[in-house]
């Protein structure tokens, strides 16, 4: 079994940066890939950013290409999620998920349990 912890969410203005981690902890995640999700209120969850087990693969979906990195640590058991750039329409809860690097939620093994993210105008 695999927990997945995020940190690093809060308020910060438009134009502003954040970097989110997910830290897992019960095994090691270093064979999976793993993926940002985030959802906002009344909206399905969007797939975000992907990254495949090495970190040489990255995937991004079209509303963060360019703003958003995501990156990961193996020895630390970790995934980030940079995040410069911030814009209002950014805000919801962000999630982490290991499995896969598809953008369909349902192909993920593992799941955190969501850090908000708030962008202020």
């Amino acid at each position: 079994q695999v927990q997945l912890v995020e940190s690093g969410g809060g308020l910060v203005q438009a134009g502003g940066s954040l970097r989110l981690s997910c830290t897992a902890s019960g095994r090691t995640v270093s064979s999976y890939a793993m993926g940002w999700f985030r959802q906002a209120p009344g909206k399905e969850r969007e797939f975000v950013a992907a990254i495949d087990w090495s970190g040489s693969r990255t995937y991004y979906a079209d509303s963060v290409k360019g703003r958003f990195t995501i990156s990961r640590d193996n020895a630390k058991n970790t995934v980030y999620l940079q995040m410069n750039s911030l814009k209002p329409e950014d805000t919801a809860v962000y999630y982490c998920a290991a499995g896969s690097t598809a953008w369909d939620p349902k192909r993920y093994d593992y799941w955190g349990q969501g850090i908000q993210v708030t962008v202020s105008s």
